[in-house]
């Protein structure tokens, strides 16, 4: 996608080379490879809160995390120093550390143009969120940040979290290459800030905590569906700016990232009612949806669920 140089005036947070730096979890049989394999189904259900009290137990309980030695073929537990990047200071040093971070800022510039532009047609107030980059680790308004939770948004600090790995892991892991893939990660997070500023995470919210697991997980779904179309609005309302294989790129994203993929591939059998993101036809639907109309009305995947 041909998008233009970022804005330097967007609200970018560096925590990059801050903290302890360890990383790589998972291997040699760790408990906290298992903890923070579980911690997206943790954060989507509960919130950061649960993320936080689950962290906080487990510590307690198990006198700390073991890392694995991701460079080590023999699976060590002894921790290791994850290679760290340094931070900028400002939007303009941090989105040019390395491509992948000009990437995001360029896509989270233009989510953010497009989408005032929208709210202004509308007659509504837009407030933009915060772009925080980490690596490895850091700290958001709704608790730990952390790599093994992928990329995500904290309504608390409206901010959109990411570390820039993802990109990598989206690519050889989820075998989703391309520039509107890593696109579509953002614009997908930005599309949870919409949601926020509309009143609909809050409502989704009261509703999770009134309904059964099942019925939470299925809200989550429609939520998750909802920021895959405004994804696509985004998009559409650029589309001049879109090549002819960026669709093909966005498709192939969202499929590999639905829950029943993700699930069959990682324990080789699917669990409906613990879906928290939807299918991957479900994902490719409606980010499909959004680009076909460019209209965030047509958008409603509760149908009267809230």
């Amino acid at each position: 996608m041909r998008l233009d140089d970022f804005d330097p005036n967007i609200n970018v947070e560096d925590q990059r080379g801050q903290g302890s730096g360890f990383g790589g979890f998972g291997g040699g049989g760790g408990g906290g490879g298992l903890l923070f394999a579980f911690l997206p189904f943790i954060f989507n259900r509960f919130g950061c809160l649960g993320v936080a009290v689950v962290v906080g137990l487990f510590f307690v309980f198990s006198g700390g995390l073991h890392f694995a030695d991701t460079g080590s073929t023999g699976g060590s537990l002894a921790p290791t120093e994850r290679s760290r990047t340094a931070g900028g200071t400002d939007a303009r040093s941090s989105c040019t550390v390395d491509a992948s971070s000009k990437v995001a800022c360029n896509a989270f510039s233009s989510a953010d143009k497009t989408w005032a532009a929208i709210f202004q047609q509308q007659g509504q107030r837009f407030a933009a969120p915060k772009l925080v980059f980490y690596s490895g680790e850091g700290q958001s308004g709704c608790g730990a940040a952390q790599s093994a939770m992928g990329p995500f948004y904290c309504p608390t600090d409206q901010g959109i979290y990411l570390d820039t790995s993802f990109f990598q892991e989206l690519s050889q892991r989820f075998g989703a290459p391309g520039d509107f893939a890593q696109d579509y990660v953002i614009a997908h997070e930005f599309g949870h800030h919409i949601q926020y500023l509309m009143g609909i995470s809050d409502r989704v919210n009261s509703a999770q905590r009134r309904a059964s697991e099942a019925e939470g997980n299925r809200l989550s779904v429609m939520l998750e569906l909802q920021a895959d179309c405004f994804a696509g609005v985004w998009a559409a309302q650029n589309r001049d700016r879109m090549d002819p294989d960026d669709l093909q790129e966005g498709m192939t994203a969202a499929k590999a990232i639905g829950d029943d993929t993700l699930q069959r591939e990682s324990q080789g059998r699917v669990v409906p009612d613990s879906f928290t993101h939807g299918t991957s036809e479900q994902r490719m639907t409606w980010l499909k949806r959004g680009i076909d109309t460019g209209d965030y009305r047509r958008c409603d995947t509760f149908a009267g669920a809230i």
